[in-house]
């Protein structure tokens, strides 16, 4: 891993920004002390989407959150955490159960795109009634400043008595993140293509196996998945159906890619998450037919009145816990 062409480039002086455009990403990093919305002339940037925007304040708020608890710390805490649950033997089980798609119930409140999208918002009430109609697994959005989700809803679902394995939903940019979700009972977390450089995300990955923890690493296009394809330990990908840039939703984007990368990816025995635009059961068996073993679903479930209710609507049936 250290001798990757990413640690030759940084030794010889490259950027952070320019390894990573090398590699298709398009998000810059900032690595200023405060947000961009901040400052004056050169200091005061405009980020050119919806994703540079988060992960320009992730930065921001990373940076403020190590200077309270450092890096020591954290991992110190994480340690201390109860052992981490099967998040993908739960995703399997639930698969060959049900003989849909299983399914990773999204704790979210709001979205940038959509605003809020459930006033009475509790993380336990709403967790306890996905566990209770099916859900595999459940995803908790950690994110303040866009989706007003808190790392205190994650650690609140996992001391509430809920069994299913918990994916700590955040823009991770810094292995901080990683083991401070770990302390905070997180079995999963979720690592962006789109942000992070090949050398991040192999990095990361160790950290979480040492954690004990599974990285659901997530992709929107064929160059993002061919990137994931090429590094060793990867047992997750999620393929976003909704460009983290635009935000705009495309279905057949899953099918589009299990059609190019699907043997590769049968062949290494990595799982694949459907995410985003599902709302009715021929969505999830369009995708479920595309070669997905699991589907990532939050708005479709959070807006209805009973979000645990909601499930059997999702699917046309009834999962089996």
């Amino acid at each position: 891993m250290f001798n990757s062409e990413e640690v030759i480039q940084w030794e010889s002086g490259k950027t952070i920004n320019s390894i990573a455009a090398a590699q298709g990403i398009r998000i810059r990093r900032r690595c200023r002390p405060r947000y961009p919305s901040e400052g004056s002339g050169d200091d005061k940037a405009v980020p050119r989407n919806i994703l540079e925007q988060i992960v320009w304040d992730k930065e921001v708020e990373v940076s403020q959150r190590k200077a309270k608890k450092p890096l020591k710390s954290v991992v110190e805490s994480s340690e201390h955490a109860p052992p981490a649950r099967d998040f993908i033997g739960a995703l399997t089980a639930a698969h060959r159960r049900n003989g849909v798609p299983a399914l990773i119930a999204e704790v979210k409140k709001a979205s940038p795109s959509r605003g809020v999208l459930r006033e009475n918002f509790n993380p336990v009430e709403i967790a306890q009634a996905y566990e209770k109609n099916g859900a595999a697994c459940l995803s908790i959005l950690t994110d303040e400043k866009h989706f007003q989700g808190s790392f205190e809803n994650l650690e609140t679902v996992r001391n509430s008595g809920v069994q299913c394995p918990l994916l700590c939903k955040e823009f991770v940019i810094d292995i901080w993140q990683i083991y401070y979700a770990r302390s905070k009972g997180a079995d999963a977390i979720l690592l962006i293509a789109a942000v992070l450089p090949d050398l991040d995300m192999k990095y990361m990955l160790r950290i979480c196996k040492n954690l004990g923890m599974t990285a659901l690493i997530e992709v929107h296009d064929e160059k993002e998945l061919d990137r994931v394809l090429r590094i060793d330990g990867v047992e997750l990908i999620g393929i976003n159906n909704r460009s983290l840039e635009t935000f705009v939703v495309d279905t057949s984007n899953t099918r589009m890619l299990m059609e190019k990368r699907g043997d590769i990816i049968k062949e290494k025995g990595i799982l694949v998450v459907g995410e985003s635009g599902l709302f009715t059961p021929d969505d999830v068996a369009y995708v479920h037919s595309a070669g997905v073993s699991a589907v990532l679903v939050g708005e479709s479930l959070i807006k209805e009145e009973d979000p645990g209710r909601a499930i059997a609507g999702l699917f046309g049936k009834e999962l089996l816990s």
